[in-house]
């Protein structure tokens, strides 16, 4: 079986490397002739757990490729996956001019039968839209089928993800076409796997609905949080006692300064976008957009209730990607934070295990200080912020961080530590729900 993935993101790589593990022939396409000549040497341009090693042990096997040239890639493949970003536009849907520009060059050099596969996350209609763009534009007389299979990759776990995942959805109409993306995945099929055939829509929407359900999750735990503070409740038992019941589960109850990174948020207000679109507004979706932005800025007011007016005072922040094992820093907390700290006029310092570049581009030419290390970055600071629950700060020296402070306060957005111990220590602290 031939393949051919097009984009070399998250999820165009992750793809691309993880079908070539089972054993398929791939070729990655990507515009970026100098991401294509990094990946051919088996250089990954992003931070992934496991993902460099999975991509050289395939470009050593002979089963993956890189190049530039969609026509070449095109002509040698049965299958072609879809994998290009879909970012917010400014009105909160769906950006789809990479997933157009995808269709209109593949309708100018598909030659012969192809099963387009569509793993980026795109509102409801838009394969059906895809197909229809083919079909108008194809240079040769030729059929293709499209097929809806979203990814649910989590970065930072990408490739175990891809490995193993929770279900594989198909959608699409020809029953041809199914079969094909079915053999692709026989490997997890084998696994047991659950397998979810459906139409396009319904798989399309399936995306939607699963990132939207965690992200209300994750707000609902975060409001629950909040009015903990008021009353003199403990989130973290809360939290534990209602992920003790099935029906709930324990995953994404973990309270903090809100849900980031590339999918979520995006997703959330492609969905509520789509939603005033047909009539059939999601209030609850649109209540949970709302109170996320609120609760990215918690993490001041925590501050300046321990140490007051922030003017003339030194901040440092740990953690600016949106979650740990993950150089993404977008729709971070730390992009809310670190400007307002300085709109307030702090001074900011800032630690990351590998965002720290990202985050620089993200924040351009913010006056921001740059730290090697937390202890480089907590000297001399009137309090810390830990915004990303990093492995390295669940361990970090305290009775070394108190000295090098000038004022030893710990404000803790992720809850990696017991209150009672650090105060002994000799801080002032304040968690999330922990009154």
């Amino acid at each position: 079986m031939h393949i051919a993935v097009i984009g070399t993101g998250y999820v165009g790589l992750v793809s691309g490397a993880g079908l070539a593990d089972f054993g398929m022939k791939v070729v990655c396409v990507d515009k970026d002739e100098e991401k294509i000549e990094k990946l051919k040497k088996g250089e990954v341009p992003f931070y992934e757990p496991g993902l460099e090693d999975l991509v050289k042990k395939n470009l050593s096997a002979g089963r993956l490729e890189f190049t530039t040239d969609l026509k070449e890639a095109v002509k040698n493949s049965l299958v072609i996956f879809v994998c290009v970003g879909t970012p917010p536009a400014p009105d909160g849907s769906a950006d789809l001019s990479q997933i157009k520009d995808v269709a209109l060059s593949l309708a100018e050099v598909i030659d012969d039968y192809k099963v387009i596969v569509t793993k980026s996350t795109v509102p409801v209609g838009t394969n059906r839209w895809i197909k229809q763009l083919i079909d108008e534009n194809k240079k040769h007389d030729v059929s293709v089928d499209v097929i809806s299979n979203p990814e649910f990759l989590r970065e930072g776990s990408a490739v175990e993800d891809f490995m193993h995942p929770d279900r594989v959805i198909i959608g699409g109409e020809s029953a041809y076409a199914i079969a094909i993306i079915k053999d692709i995945y026989r490997p997890l099929y084998l696994a047991e796997t659950p397998f979810i055939i459906t139409n396009l829509e319904t798989a399309e929407l399936i995306k939607y609905a699963s990132n939207a359900f965690l992200a209300t999750k994750i707000t609902f735990i975060n409001e629950i949080a909040n009015f903990c503070e008021k009353i003199g409740a403990d989130v973290t038992v809360v939290a534990k006692g209602m992920g003790l019941d099935p029906r709930i589960g324990a995953k994404f109850l973990n309270p903090g300064p809100g849900f980031g990174g590339s999918c979520f948020p995006k997703d959330v207000k492609a969905l509520v976008h789509q939603g005033r679109q047909v009539d059939s507004p999601f209030k609850i979706l649109e209540a949970v957009l709302e109170v996320n932005e609120t609760q990215k800025l918690r993490a001041i007011q925590k501050l300046e209730s321990l140490i007051g007016d922030l003017s003339g005072k030194t901040i440092g922040v740990l953690g600016l990607s949106f979650k740990p094992n993950t150089s993404d820093v977008r729709e971070s907390p730390s992009l809310a934070v670190v400007p307002k700290l300085i709109e307030k006029g702090a001074k900011v310092k800032v630690y990351d295990p590998v965002a720290m570049e990202e985050f620089k581009k993200a924040v351009g030419d913010l006056e921001v200080e740059y730290a090697e290390t937390p202890i480089e970055c907590a000297k001399d600071t009137d309090g810390i912020i830990i915004l990303t629950e990093w492995n390295e700060f669940r361990f970090l020296n305290l009775g070394e961080l108190k000295k090098v402070m000038k004022n030893p306060v710990l404000v803790d957005m992720r809850n990696i530590y017991e209150p009672s111990l650090v105060k002994k220590l000799g801080f002032k602290y304040s968690g999330v729900g922990r009154a």
